[in-house]
């Protein structure tokens, strides 16, 4: 009899696991709050009108329709009851003989409810969209707004300076450059700030030293404006008031900054880490816990190489997924499970149009051919054939023409 497998979210690692699985041996009940996997790592690529949406999101009962033995579930897990191997969702319950959590992470603000209450996110779809819809229509108030309110208009923050927000702050850029002033010749672009507000001493302070320096030159060169060193201590909506003691006025403000886990009630105390992470041993087990696990962005395996936890990326949460595959499928045949060790590839960004930085064990390069690889792998991560030419086709016109036709206002008109 098939052994009933519960995988709760539709990100990197849960759907791996997925598709790794013996489907000979297990049933899978796959949960999740939205019905679609989300590329993550080029959302700053929808809200920069760069891609649509629907090139980087795809539909969760598309990806498995030839997997008899998974079904879904649209809802949210409540809570996990582990003395009976049940989880209660807003539909029901539902039991298990193993459970995989993937629940991955959000935006961290750390503990600052008014700047969470007005900043932006980039943790979804949907965020991109909002993003790309508020930003063009700044630009459409722009054209008729008084001088005063303009200012606020005119300035772009974003918060955080790791690769999302570094990407996002030269693709914004390149908008700025390139693509915007032929659709509102009337606006004075040399007014339109962007500011990029890191707390550490670089940009990319998780990479190289040549990556920091190229990354930072590279958005200075772009027109960039950035801050190291600096926090957000204060955001309204309005003003940002800084650990400098400088404010600045702006309506929008893209926070960056940082990710902390999502969780679950009914996980044993001793599972929790720092950041609302889950500790698991090297099989991503959950401590306490003898047929549930833990993998991807929400899972915290203290290695010898990582002591305090692998990176939260993609690679890992693909890697763990695969082999804890694996392992479900040793512990019924009675063989002993494989521990995970991750082997780093290395890291990369991008910042624009021919300038990317790359991170390789042995090896570090940026410019024209660093852009290359990043577009590649990208292109490789991407789930589905049709995708990968959209995705392709829409980077080779941009590049071309140094435009997209991407700019479009998606929102209900509540006058209708």
């Amino acid at each position: 009899m098939k052994k009933k497998v519960i995988v709760i979210g539709g990100g990197f690692a849960g759907v791996q696991l997925i598709k790794t699985l013996d489907e000979s041996l297990f049933e899978v009940l796959l949960i999740d709050k939205i019905n679609h996997h989300q590329f993550q790592p080029l959302f700053y690529q929808v809200a920069t009108s760069q891609l649509e949406p629907a090139s980087i999101s795809f539909p969760l009962r598309n990806i498995f329709k030839r997997k008899p033995n998974i079904q879904i579930r649209l809802t949210e897990v409540l809570s996990i009851r582990q003395e009976h191997n049940e989880i209660e969702t807003t539909i029901g319950t539902f039991n298990y003989d193993y459970l995989i959590i993937a629940i991955g992470c959000k935006t961290n603000f750390f503990g600052n409810e008014e700047i969470s209450k007005h900043a932006f996110t980039l943790k979804t779809t949907y965020d991109a969209i909002s993003i790309r819809n508020h930003i063009i229509e700044n630009f459409e108030t722009i054209i008729s707004a008084n001088a005063e309110d303009k200012e606020e208009l005119q300035n772009l923050v974003i918060v955080g300076a790791g690769p999302t927000g570094v990407e996002l702050a030269g693709a914004f850029a390149e908008i700025k450059n390139h693509i915007l002033p032929k659709d509102y010749p009337n606006i004075d672009f040399s007014q339109f700030k962007i500011t990029l507000i890191e707390g550490s001493k670089h940009t990319l302070n998780n990479m190289s030293m040549l990556a920091k320096t190229a990354s930072q030159r590279y958005l200075e060169k772009m027109g960039v404006h950035i801050l190291t060193q600096t926090f957000v201590k204060k955001y309204d909506g309005h003003i940002l008031e800084l650990s400098t003691g400088q404010t600045m006025r702006s309506t929008t403000v893209i926070w960056a900054a940082g990710v902390i886990g999502n969780t679950l009630k009914g996980l044993p105390e001793e599972s929790l880490a720092p950041g609302n992470r889950i500790k698991v041993n090297r099989f991503n087990q959950v401590n306490g816990t003898q047929n549930i696990f833990a993998i991807g962005d929400i899972a915290c395996m203290e290695t010898p190489k990582y002591p305090k936890g692998h990176p939260q990326v993609a690679n890992v949460a693909i890697n763990q997924a695969k082999n804890l595959a694996s392992n479900l499928k040793r512990s019924l045949k009675g063989v002993k499970g494989k521990e995970f060790e991750y082997l780093d590839l290395g890291s990369m960004a991008t910042i624009g149009r021919n300038k990317a930085v790359v991170d390789l064990p042995f090896f570090k390069f940026k410019g024209y051919f660093a852009w290359l690889i990043w577009m590649f792998l990208h292109l490789m991560l991407i789930l589905s054939v049709r995708n990968k030419l959209i995705i392709f086709i829409n980077w080779a016109w941009a590049y071309l023409t140094k435009d997209t036709s991407l700019r479009l206002i998606l929102k209900q008109n509540k006058g209708n």
